[in-house]
């Protein structure tokens, strides 16, 4: 476990150093997006949506009187799975093909934010599928090497988030 802790630093700390101007163009491209999603009005946003199958529904702020548009996602949570038991170079490949799916899920847009807690608990990590259906987030979840692998398995549950509103 702690040689697998000690790839990931590694992997992490190479990755942060070669993705500087990915996360700049990233950056850049999140602030076009939520620049799109203000100019646009939230009936137009959210009949888009509809049209897309997504559960939506809006409501007034009474303190600002701005209506707010709620979508609902699909968070999983990875959980231990039953097998653990594969060598320390199939779990280095495992780990590393898990990374390139969240990494392919957030890239098509599949998947707005995922990352692993900061304990050893039985809850591994999560991912937040921006899908329309739970049957779509449960095929993508499904999809992960390692869930295929055993290793984790996964609890999927609808979430409901204020469209366009940024991490703070």
């Amino acid at each position: 476990m702690k040689n697998i802790l000690i790839i990931l630093c590694v992997f992490s700390l190479l990755s942060c150093k070669n993705e500087t101007k990915s996360n700049e163009k990233t950056s850049e491209s999140q602030e076009e997006s939520i620049e799109t999603i203000k100019e646009q009005s939230v009936a137009e946003i959210k009949a888009k949506l509809v049209d897309e199958g997504y559960e939506v529904f809006d409501y007034v702020d009474e303190k600002t009187k701005d209506t707010t548009l709620m979508q609902q996602y699909f968070i999983a949570f990875l959980k231990r799975g039953p097998i653990r038991n594969q060598n320390e170079e199939k779990s280095a490949r495992l780990q590393k093909e898990h990374l390139a799916h969240l990494g392919k899920m957030y890239e098509l847009g599949y998947a707005d934010i995922s990352g692993p807690f900061g304990d050893d608990g039985d809850i591994r990590g999560i991912t937040i599928y921006n899908v329309p259906t739970l049957e779509m987030a449960d095929s993508l979840a499904n999809a992960d090497p390692m869930v295929k692998a055993g290793r984790l398995v996964r609890e999927l549950h609808p979430w409901w988030a204020a469209k366009g509103f940024p991490l703070r």
